[in-house]
């Protein structure tokens, strides 16, 4: 019940804090890339992926779906701690009857809600992209474009966790960000990572040579040990 609370309060402070805009930019500047990409060489690409063109539009989004992950992942993590950073809210956040781990869990399925919506609006996008390059409504595979984009967020679970634990602990967000995008650039070769690397999980999670259920699930519960640690941390840390 206070978790509730706590996570309806936080709703309400994002709000004008641009992380709504962010989630539709990220996904919507995904799919615009792909646009121009096809636009500008669509004759090329069509005759490419003419086997396959909706398969071809998706692996084309694929290959910027994991570093947009990541600097999703820290950029909301940053937007979302820093509504109590920069109102300097965090004694008088704590005084209220609530406890610690309800206003740190709150935050992380506030943060879990919004990379969702993403997934949700680059899910949209992508059909509604195909059909706007003329590839039909026959043979749209909607369940692949779910996989596209949910099945690499799973993966990159660990990544939002850490970037929450740092970010709400942190008042300066240098060290988050920083390792933010660093992930992000690294996150372009996880292709050669092997697959015990967390950063090759988004990647792994969708090509379909590899057994999906590893990397998820290895997504899942580090993200989950994360949480718990960084819960912990923040329990005993007092925040300025």
């Amino acid at each position: 019940m206070m978790i509730g609370k706590a996570l309806s309060s936080d709703f309400l402070k994002i709000r004008k804090k641009g992380v709504w805009f962010l989630v539709f930019l990220g996904s919507v500047g995904l799919l615009a890339m792909q646009a121009l990409n096809f636009g500008l060489r669509y004759d090329y690409m069509i005759d490419h992926y003419k086997t396959d063109l909706w398969l071809g539009l998706i692996r084309e989004i694929f290959s910027f779906v994991p570093i947009a992950l990541y600097l999703g992942c820290t950029l909301i993590a940053s937007l979302i701690a820093n509504v109590e950073h920069q109102n300097n809210s965090w004694k008088q956040l704590l005084a209220l009857p609530i406890s610690r781990v309800s206003v740190f869990t709150a935050k992380v399925l506030l943060a879990f809600i919004a990379m969702g919506v993403a997934c949700l609006i680059l899910s949209a996008g992508t059909v509604i992209l195909g059909i706007l390059l003329g590839f039909g409504t026959d043979n749209i595979p909607y369940l692949t474009i779910l996989k596209l984009s949910f099945l690499p967020y799973l993966g990159a679970l660990p990544m939002l966790a850490l970037q929450l634990w740092m970010s709400l602990t942190l008042k300066n967000q240098a060290l988050p960000i920083t390792l933010g995008i660093t992930a992000a650039i690294a996150s372009m070769f996880s292709a050669s990572y092997p697959e015990f690397v967390p950063l090759s999980w988004p990647f792994l999670s969708f090509v379909s040579e590899v057994k999906p259920e590893l990397p998820i699930g290895a997504g899942i519960i580090l993200a989950f040990i994360v949480y718990m640690v960084g819960m912990g941390h923040f329990r005993r840390k007092d925040v300025n």
